[in-house]
């Protein structure tokens, strides 16, 4: 692709400078991605070439590549003089004489095999040879620059990343002296891509008041404004707009327009009003939305916007807009690159807080509020006076029979420094039903000294949010603020959090907050069948960065939990009960002084395991031919980022076509397919990028900038790089948490959905928090879609992820996932079984799920009904198990997990445990061993609950490729068990 810019009257020399975007045709990680194709019209020792490149990086300490065209052989002979930002004048040896040369100004090299490159800048280093570096000095033979070429059309800086000149510059600013800003309106397919720089385009444009555009009826119309804050600082910007009208007397109401920079709706469905200031010398881009009435008459509409800014006279500027005779379809988001779904990012799509499935509507009963296999009683001040389950221990049913949680009430103490607790006084907690799947309540509390208020709900999922507020009526010293927990100790059998890994709670525990280095404000305690997850906040409450860059935006410390740090949790184990003691330490509050002791809870399981599915879904996660796919078994495809069809990471819109092409024969063979998308960061192959860089840190991380080569080329700094592809070259940046961009992500799985067809999505960890879980649920279930969410992650529990447990803190989305695939860098051999259960499995939560590191272990994944999947690990086929399950018939078994008491299977070991699927009369026994060394065991086996004649049974282990080899044993036979492995049996 070739462009031209002129530059005549610019105070260069007249000529037109041709910039080409390259077809990726040379090697961008040794050359760079940027050259000056230049040709030298006759032989001789010295060519001489000025090179006009307009760069807003610093080229004084990088190096110069000179390429030979005719070889393809670096020439060594270069010397450089007047490198600026503007022009940089470069010598060299045209070893084949006449014809052409390639100039490589932005050289680097980056670590290979990395998916977190940082590119480093090549330095000068002078190879020419004494010898000719003397020539220089006679005439040298002057080279014409041909062009300027970027490595693709995506690394290309025309026309948006060509600085202008200081003089040109310094000649604007002198023409308009008497403005405080200059204001460039610019349309939306020249999205303003530098802060510090002004384009020469704006210099051959000129400053206008005046904008003109065509656009489609129905269409998500945008254009821009730029500003240059060209003598002083600017405060409070501001856009005001009038209605758009005809000549015929047709309108486009102004509230149908907007600015993005300064308006909007946030992720969590509230008005979003924002302040934009500049600082002197900046430029701001303003984004402004339309969305264009399909009923529309197509003409011209007239209308203004006017500028504002603290201090400054209002700037208005004509806009001109031509409505077309063509209506846009579906808003034009099928041209996403004209900036049409940047209307997107005020969704509130799918934030009316429907029912998800299976989940049924909250029911209230006096302070009794009753949900899926679950029951919240209140107390009068507002607090849990009790929680009950009814689930069963082996998770697949619900029964009548209530299982308490509590040992006693929910108890928030403010202890005086004599050592009394202030008495509250309660009221009756006032209690209301919203919709059929929330339930809100208030409650007051009052004392000599403090008052509490309480604002509460629970969501049919089983998630409970409290604000506590406390106000002090008078001066007063405290001791302590303390809530205590009390679990009854036969439920608190297992935890995970607060710097514990999954597996039984201890009887004694000590714990102190760490925001800098941790990843911690709660916990999971609980038994399989009945449990809570509760985590302390306060008001300031934002969601912390994670997967490895959780030490670039941590945790707040919460003011009232925290308490400078004097606060922290002690866990202690009596004769009947579990105390979980939250407190916050010594303080003084002044009358009128308020502190937010916020909390929220996860009533757990959240439903019952559905393992019909976890034996019929069977994931193969590789792109490949679908056929090759169908021949496996397997059911589900998940398609990574970095393939063919799914090439950017996190944002699945560019190669959709072939998406499509690929789900559609997929569809054809009974196979469903998800793609990996999150947001955790996203792809520099958006076509949004700039606008999402012009809202500041709404969307992007601060950070450090570095990283790939494109990033630093183009966003300069002020960023997080994140992941890397090297086969499509495609570098990502860290998003800032939680922002509009969710908006346009739930919008953007809607549209995946309806116009291509996913099956569902594939999460690799989630930057994302439960309301937007909920959304993305119900786009990719509407109009009978499957909606299957299954989760990976990585082991957070180290330094970087700030030492948290991959099931604690996603188990906010847990309700609402299909799977798990925990995880990268789990240890299976080495880790008890009560870790499996807890952190891996997902049993306790009503989900099941899947080994990856090594394949997994097989035999312990069968206790909990794990494989892996293909073709994952070359070492740890599935097929086997798979076709084991399929001649047993486990689709259609009970699963009585070792852990469930009246197990009719078990081992004389403890260590050495049994799971059963049984089936009429016939049942498969997993087996799996944590001991120490190998072990004899013998069963114990319930004859009469297996529903088997123990004289008419055969105990067989069937062949399974690297499993087990053919054997028949009888029933009171000792079996060898190997260290860290096991055996399936089948009873019948």
């Amino acid at each position: 692709m070739a462009l031209f810019l002129s530059t005549a009257g610019t105070g260069s020399q007249a000529q037109q400078l041709k910039y080409v975007s390259g077809n990726s045709t040379w090697d961008a990680d040794s050359l760079g991605n940027h050259r000056a194709v230049v040709q030298v019209p006759v032989s001789g020792p010295v060519a001489r070439a000025v090179i006009e490149w307009r760069r807003k990086d610093n080229p004084a300490n990088k190096e110069i590549i000179v390429i030979d065209a005719r070889s393809n052989q670096r020439i060594l002979n270069v010397k450089t003089e007047s490198l600026s930002r503007e022009t940089g004048t470069i010598y060299f040896e045209p070893v084949s004489g006449a014809g052409t040369y390639y100039i490589y100004y932005l050289p680097f090299h980056v670590q290979p095999g990395s998916n977190y490159p940082t590119a480093i800048y090549k330095k000068p280093n002078d190879r020419t040879a004494v010898a000719w570096t003397n020539k220089i000095t006679s005439k040298p033979i002057t080279a014409k620059i041909d062009y300027l070429e970027s490595f693709n059309q995506l690394n290309s800086f025309y026309p948006m990343e060509v600085i202008a000149t200081a003089k040109e510059v310094n000649a604007l600013i002198s023409k308009n002296k008497d403005q405080p800003y200059l204001i460039f309106p610019e349309d939306r397919l020249h999205p303003v891509k530098m802060e510090k720089d002004l384009p020469l385009r704006w210099i051959l444009k000129g400053t206008g008041k005046t904008f003109t555009d065509t656009a489609d009826r129905g269409e998500n119309f945008s254009f821009q404004l730029g500003l240059f804050a060209a003598s002083k600082d600017l405060h409070n910007v501001k856009l005001k707009f009038t209605d758009l009208k005809s000549s015929a007397g047709d309108v486009i109401p102004a509230k149908l327009i907007s600015c993005l920079n300064t308006d909007g709706i946030n992720w969590d469905n509230k008005i979003l009003s924002k302040q934009v200031d500049i600082n002197k010398n900046d430029i701001q881009s303003l984004w402004c939305l339309l969305d264009i009435p399909k009923n529309t008459n197509p003409a011209t509409y007239r209308g203004t916007v006017t500028v504002t800014a603290n201090g400054t006279a209002p700037v208005p500027v004509q806009i001109n807009l031509v409505v077309s005779q063509k209506t846009a379809v579906n808003g034009g988001v099928n041209e996403p690159w004209k900036q049409t779904r940047l209307t997107w990012l005020n969704s509130s799509l799918g934030q009316k807080n429907d029912l998800i499935g299976p989940y049924i509507p909250l029911k209230i009963n006096g302070n009794t509020i009753s949900l899926l296999g679950r029951k919240l009683i209140l107390g009068n001040d507002g607090m849990p006076a009790q929680i009950e389950s009814f689930f069963t221990e082996e998770m697949t049913a619900i029964d009548q029979q209530a299982r308490p949680l509590l040992a006693s009430p929910f108890a928030l103490i403010a202890e005086q420094t004599d050592g009394t607790a202030l008495k509250w006084k309660t009221g009756k907690p006032t209690i209301r039903q919203v919709e059929p799947g929330e339930v809100i309540w208030t409650a007051t509390n009052t004392s000599s000294k403090l008052q509490m208020d309480i604002k509460a709900s629970l969501e049919f999922d089983g998630f409970v949010n409290y604000s506590v507020k406390l106000t002090a009526l008078s001066d007063v010293n405290l001791k302590d603020i303390r809530m205590v927990i009390p679990f009854k100790k036969e439920v608190a059998e297992y935890m995970m959090g607060l710097n514990l890994k999954g597996g039984k709670i201890p009887a004694d525990y000590k714990w102190k907050w760490d925001v800098a280095h941790k990843n911690q404000d709660g916990a999971w305690i609980g038994a399989v069948n009945a449990g809570i997850r509760f985590a302390l906040k306060d008001e300031h409450y934002t969601r912390p960065l994670n997967t490895n860059f959780y030490l670039d935006k941590p945790l707040l410390l919460p003011s009232s939990w925290g308490n400078h740090d004097k606060g922290g949790i002690d866990i202690q184990q009596n004769a009947l009960n579990t105390s979980v003691t939250n407190y916050s330490g010594a303080r003084e509050m002044k009358a009128g002084d308020t502190l937010h002791y916020n909390f929220n809870l996860m009533i757990t399981p959240f439903h019952t395991l559905n393992t019909g599915d976890q034996w019929a879904t069977r994931y193969y996660h590789k792109y490949n031919n679908v056929d090759t796919i169908k021949a496996t078994g397997a059911t589900v495809v998940n398609i990574h980022h970095g393939t063919a069809i799914n090439p950017y990471i996190n944002y699945p819109f560019i190669a959709h076509d072939a998406m499509k092409n690929y789900i559609d024969s997929a569809h054809h063979l009974g196979l469903k397919v998800k793609i990996y998308n999150t947001v955790r960061e996203v792809s520099n192959s958006a076509y949004e990028l700039a606008p999402l860089r012009s809202l500041g840190h709404e969307v992007f991380s601060k950070g450090k900038g570095g990283g790939y080569a494109w990033l630093q080329e183009h966003l300069n700094a002020d960023y997080i790089a994140a992941w890397y592809v090297p086969e499509v070259k495609d570098a990502a940046i860290i998003n800032s948490g939680m922002s509009r961009w969710h908006n346009y992500y739930v919008e953007g799985m809607s549209w995946l959905v309806q116009n291509i067809g996913i099956d569902g999505i594939y999460l690799d960890d989630v930057a994302y928090d439960r309301t937007t879980m909920k959304r993305i649920k119900r786009v990719l279930t509407q109009n009978g879609h499957p909606g299957i969410i299954d989760l990976h992650s990585a082991n957070q529990y180290n330094k970087r992820d700030g030492f948290n447990n991959s099931a604690n803190l996603y188990m906010d989305h847990f309700p609402y996932l299909n799977r798990l695939w925990f995880g990268e860098n789990f240890d299976y051999e080495n880790n008890t079984q009560d870790f499996y259960l807890t952190e891996i499995s997902g049993i306790p939560f009503g989900l099941m799920g899947e080994m990856l590191e090594g394949g997994g272990n097989p035999w312990r994944g069968m206790v909990y009904g794990m494989t892996n999947r293909m073709p994952w690990s070359a070492n740890a086929d599935p097929r086997p198990i798979w076709k084991t399950w399929d001649n047993f018939g486990i689709r259609q078994s009970r699963m009585i997990g070792y852990w469930v008491k009246n197990n009719p299977v078990k081992t004389t070991q403890q260590d050495v445990l049994a799971t059963v699927y049984l089936k009429d009369k016939k049942a498969l026994v997993a087996i799996a061993s944590w001991a120490k060394e190998d072990t004899k065991v013998k069963l114990v086996i319930d004859w009469k609950a297996l529903g088997i004649d123990p004289k008419k049974a055969t105990l067989t282990a069937p062949a399974i490729k690297n499993f087990q080899t053919a054997q028949t044993i009888a029933a009171n036979e000792e079996i060898i068990v190997k260290k860290g492995q096991g055996l399936m049996l089948i009873i019948e």
